[in-house]
């Protein structure tokens, strides 16, 4: 089986294309960057490019995309163009190579508005069942994207898998303030608690979906570490999540106060995985309780592939913010 992986110059494409490389498994990378992990150079808003690319084909992991810091720098023109017009095109050739599985790399994103209670209001406990409510063009337009991919589920028969994925990436916050006041590293080990995710549990997840795809046929699934709260902490999170998280994992203490970190005093929204977990049999392994045993013996909580990846950015330039453009 050949697998095409979009977006394969990206920090989920270059992962699936390192996983599937050294697994010895057939895959061709495509990206309008070219770096090693890239076979074709070329865009998924030109259809021919596409068609080409698909030819031998057998099955679909959809990761290129324009992210959430690209809002401050490309036309909303460009997220339709990349997000949708790019994924039709690519499910138009899908089809037409009668592809056995289709995956389709999402994002918590999509769910917007729904992500941020009133102050008042216990945190969001964001499944699958919450109804997106888009609160930029990112997160509209891969809904959209979404949506095209149940659509021809429906009326042409294709496997598709959507993977709303949380937060992978190991570039610094995209929130001036919270970077000011807290360690990156604190911040994301905070954030496995209930919003991000490790990229090789993400790649399996992926993998994992592409096995199951002709088996479900529609589905679309969270992608987040597994969280240690339940859906009873949600009042109490909002307003003092550090005592929440002394309950749940109370040798977390001992490890943050070497360290003089702290966790977040309240959060607004947790993601539950576990119907990812019970659809596609997957079993994330990085998680909160195993960078906190990483962090006591001294080690990177984070994987080998996450290391072996690396910062990319988003732009290919700096500003005097760092990263992202000064104002985001």
């Amino acid at each position: 089986m050949t697998i095409l992986v979009t977006g394969s110059a990206g920090h989920l494409g270059e992962a699936l294309m390192r996983v599937l490389r050294t697994q010895g498994r057939a895959a061709t990378g495509i990206d309008r960057v070219a770096s090693p992990f890239t076979d074709h150079v070329g865009s998924i808003a030109d259809r021919d490019f596409v068609e080409r690319g698909m030819a031998g084909i057998d099955a679909v992991v959809h990761a290129a995309t324009l992210h959430k810091p690209h809002v401050a720098t490309h036309a909303r023109q460009d997220f339709v163009d990349t997000n949708i017009s790019g994924t039709l095109n690519l499910l138009e050739a899908a089809t037409a190579q009668s592809v056995r599985a289709f995956v389709f790399t999402s994002t918590t994103s999509v769910f917007g508005d729904a992500l941020r209670p009133p102050e008042d209001a216990p945190a969001a406990w964001i499944t699958e069942r919450v109804v997106p409510r888009a609160r930029n063009i990112y997160g509209a337009t891969k809904a959209a994207a979404e949506d095209l991919c149940r659509l021809f589920h429906r009326n042409q028969g294709l496997p598709c898998l959507v993977l709303r994925t949380s937060r992978f990436f190991p570039e610094p916050d995209d929130d001036a303030k919270l970077r000011g006041a807290w360690d990156d590293a604190n911040i994301k080990a905070n954030e496995l608690l209930y919003r991000r995710a490790d990229i090789a549990d993400v790649v399996d997840a992926h993998l994992l979906a592409l096995e199951r795809a002709p088996a479900l046929g529609f589905g679309r699934y969270i992608v987040s570490a597994t969280t240690r709260f339940l859906p009873a902490d949600a009042a109490q999170l909002r307003r003092d999540a550090p005592a929440v998280l002394a309950q749940r994992v109370p040798e977390y203490l001992a490890e943050y106060a070497r360290r003089g970190w702290r966790m977040f005093p309240g959060i607004d929204r947790v993601y539950d995985n576990a119907a990812a977990r019970e659809a596609l049999g997957w079993h994330p392994r990085h998680d909160f309780a195993d960078a906190l045993r990483r962090l006591r013996d001294d080690e990177d909580p984070r994987s080998a592939l996450a290391r072996e990846i690396g910062i990319k950015g988003y732009h290919g330039q700096h500003w005097r913010d760092g990263l992202y453009p000064v104002g985001q």
